[in-house]
């Protein structure tokens, strides 16, 4: 089976640095920075979007300013203000040992997702990973999983989508697809269903089982 993974929410809690460098960047452009837990709806969707709506506007070049903004602290330090899920190794170890093939599906961008994966020791468990481009392109994670089915040649019967949030379960429905819901990460359970999740699992260990029914 070929599972793909989300990365914040799923395999690592990013909480802390997503939201630090949410704060620097309103800050930086003199706006209001609402508390840490008020963002907690921020981490998952497209950052460009939630820009948008945390600054009231649709004025796109001033939400490229706050996702630059956003980059200046994310870059240096806050991909790092991250932690991998307790279980989560020990799942992909197991994973890999029952012969799945295991990549990274990601909307952040690539170029932070390696470094993220590299620092903290998850690249032996993965045969690639897939993020999007900071020019904006494959954010969407319908388009994403497109993207990796065809790089890697998966077939829909063959393929799950692990992640904690509705765009995971809607790329992964648009997509023919298997979807999973992470409980552990930031979506709920009926944010989940709704989108399409065919299980919810409470565990990372619960994925070995669910992939072999």
């Amino acid at each position: 089976m070929n599972l793909l993974f989300d990365l914040d929410g799923t395999l690592t809690d990013p909480f802390v640095g997503i939201t630090n460098c949410i704060r620097h960047a309103l800050i930086s452009l003199g706006r209001q920075a609402p508390e840490p837990e008020a963002l907690r709806w921020c981490i998952g969707p497209p950052l460009k979007k939630s820009f948008l709506s945390l600054l009231g506007t649709d004025d796109d070049e001033l939400a490229e300013t706050a996702l630059a903004k956003y980059r200046e602290r994310f870059a240096s330090t806050g991909m790092f203000e991250n932690a991998v899920y307790p279980s989560i190794p020990h799942a992909l170890a197991e994973l890999r040992e029952a012969g799945h093939t295991l990549y990274v599906a990601t909307s952040k961008p690539v170029v932070y997702a390696d470094q993220i994966i590299d620092h903290f020791g998850l690249r032996p468990f993965f045969s690639n990973v897939y993020g999007s481009e900071l020019n904006g392109k494959r954010t969407d994670k319908t388009e994403l999983i497109a993207y990796v089915m065809a790089r890697e040649a998966c077939g829909s019967s063959a393929t799950i989508m692990i992640g904690d949030r509705e765009h995971d379960m809607i790329g992964a429905k648009k997509n023919g697809i298997t979807g999973i819901g992470a409980l552990w990460g930031f979506g709920s359970p009926e944010e989940l269903r709704d989108a399409g999740a065919v299980h919810c699992i409470e565990s990372p260990l619960q994925i070995k089982e669910v992939c072999c029914e």
